[in-house]
């Protein structure tokens, strides 16, 4: 049976009624922040800064639909839900506001990044330095949404313990930002692009898969 965080976070799944005026402005943020970039990256030939926002997005993405299909598999939680107001709840634990934040996380990571990707913080090469600051920065977010009431965990393994947040870690941030460097770590356009398609083709396949066979119920 559905927990009644899942049940709160069905009630106006992809119901665009709820749209709200302030997504439009963020929006031309995100747009605006991408336009920069491509100028930048037009004028220099490097491109990494896009790479990374969409690389950041497209694992997000993936992670959000499987753990939409936790629920439908379970028929009684996801792993996080999101049911609080938004503006727009895409998926049971996935809302507009998520994915415009997103969006940005990406690029601000590279932007944070050293021109000298050798460069080492506290023992650290730098990017690995940031992608472990970055994600228990994000740890320590979710941890007060969750307190917050806005961001909603039901199994006892991903919870505000010493193991919990280890996993969250690990399996809701850190691997973001792994796949980042990876990325960054290529040798061409063309590798790259193939990379950030794959995560989206991965993304879309799974959603096609999930409309077809299980109807898209979270």
């Amino acid at each position: 049976m559905p927990t009644p965080a899942s049940q709160m976070a069905l009630e106006g799944l992809r119901d665009l009624t709820t749209l709200k005026w302030y997504v439009i402005p963020l929006l031309a943020i995100v747009f605006y922040i991408y336009t920069v970039e491509i100028q930048k990256a037009k004028r220099s030939g490097n491109w990494d800064a896009i790479y990374a926002g969409l690389t950041l997005f497209g694992m997000d993405f993936i992670n959000e639909t499987w753990n939409g299909w936790v629920f439908h598999f379970t028929q009684h939680s996801a792993f996080w839900t999101t049911p609080g107001p938004t503006a727009l709840r895409t998926m049971v634990g996935w809302n507009i506001e998520i994915m415009f934040m997103f969006a940005l996380s990406g690029i601000i990571f590279y932007n944070t990044l050293s021109d000298d990707k050798d460069e080492i913080i506290m023992g650290l090469p730098n990017r690995w330095f940031w992608a472990i600051g970055y994600a228990a920065f994000c740890v320590f977010v979710e941890c007060l949404l969750n307190i917050g009431g806005l961001l909603i965990w039901e199994y006892p393994w991903w919870e505000r313990t010493f193991w919990g947040v280890w996993l969250i870690f690990l399996f809701g941030y850190f691997h973001f930002y792994v796949a980042i460097i990876i990325v960054l770590s290529l040798n061409s356009h063309r590798a790259k692009i193939i990379a950030v398609g794959s995560l989206y083709a991965i993304a879309v396949l799974m959603n096609v898969f999930g409309m077809g066979i299980m109807g898209w119920t979270y």
